[in-house]
């Protein structure tokens, strides 16, 4: 029986082109499956990458990078709701990263003067508190992928021009191995959840790498939470240095049955932990792809 891989990007991925972007997933996973003695056992036209970087990009960004952290938490043209969901995550960011109180209070301090009258004081403080103490963490890129998973979660037609793409990548007539990343395993866990009785799409394994599914405002947008129908079994990889994935996908994160199997102990070779490319050149994801992918051809 044929089989195919499909690949599910996250945020950050605009200005880029498609084929090459795949090329890279495909050179890591490569070198993955070479530290494991193997080789993927499938042929290219049959890896499909459903790419969506630059609507995502379009529709959700009109802000400068490096200022989009201190507008998302300042509330400037923004809703009640994503303000809330943003604090939400970075309370609980805090929390996983150990931040004491005095840390952000000195932060909150400092930027006093300059801060003006700017709203949400505290968050700001913990985002420059994070830069300071948390090694890997980055206040902007929390806000970023914070926001941008909130967009995805409540603007449906954010939601629906992303998942077009996906959507079409899942075929009704051969099973898929779906590996998903940070932003991605959000589209592809809610989309199988959703549409895969419905079209018929059977995925034998569903991987998900630095996912921010077991973060709480996350959970809460999602729920009630439950196993996509469709999906055989469920692999989850995290490094514990991620902050995107603050949390393993289990009992207390992500409680559905049956469970999903974590490994957690991840080290990610990309400068912020949470690279693509540094979860795909582990030996032991690179051969649960490869596993997957032989047992559903067989």
């Amino acid at each position: 029986m044929k089989c195919n891989l499909v690949f599910v990007h996250g945020r950050s991925q605009e200005m880029k082109d498609a084929s090459a972007l795949k090329e890279e997933w495909l050179a890591a996973l490569d070198c993955g499956l070479a530290s494991a003695g193997l080789s993927l056992p499938l042929q290219a036209k049959n890896v499909r990458f459903p790419y969506y970087g630059q609507t995502l990009y379009d529709l959700v960004n009109d802000t400068p990078a490096e200022h989009v952290a201190e507008v998302e938490v300042r509330g400037a043209a923004h809703s009640s709701t994503e303000q809330i969901f943003i604090q939400q995550v970075l309370e609980e960011v805090a929390e996983r990263g150990e931040l004491m109180p005095e840390q952000i209070q000195d932060e909150d301090e400092r930027d006093a003067i300059a801060r003006g009258m700017f709203n949400d004081a505290r968050l700001l403080a913990i985002l420059k508190a994070l830069d300071r103490n948390v090694p890997f963490a980055s206040g902007v890129s929390i806000a970023l992928a914070t926001r941008d998973v909130h967009r995805y979660l409540t603007h449906l037609g954010t939601r629906d021009s992303i998942e077009t793409g996906v959507r079409k990548a899942l075929s009704t007539d051969v099973p898929s191995v779906v590996v998903a990343h940070s932003l991605g395993t959000v589209v592809a866990y809610n989309l199988l959840r959703r549409e895969a009785e419905t079209h018929g799409w059977k995925v034998p394994m569903l991987i998900t790498l630095g996912s921010p599914l077991g973060v709480r405002a996350v959970r809460m947008r999602l729920a009630p939470i439950s196993h996509p129908a469709g999906v055989t079994a469920w692999f989850n990889a995290r490094d514990p240095l991620d902050l995107v994935a603050l949390n393993p996908l289990d009992a207390q994160s992500f409680s559905i049955k049956p469970s999903i199997e974590n490994k957690n102990d991840v080290v990610n070779d990309t400068e912020n932990r949470h690279g693509i490319g540094g979860y795909l050149r582990d030996p032991e994801i690179a051969r649960r792809i490869h596993d997957a992918l032989t047992r559903a051809s067989e």
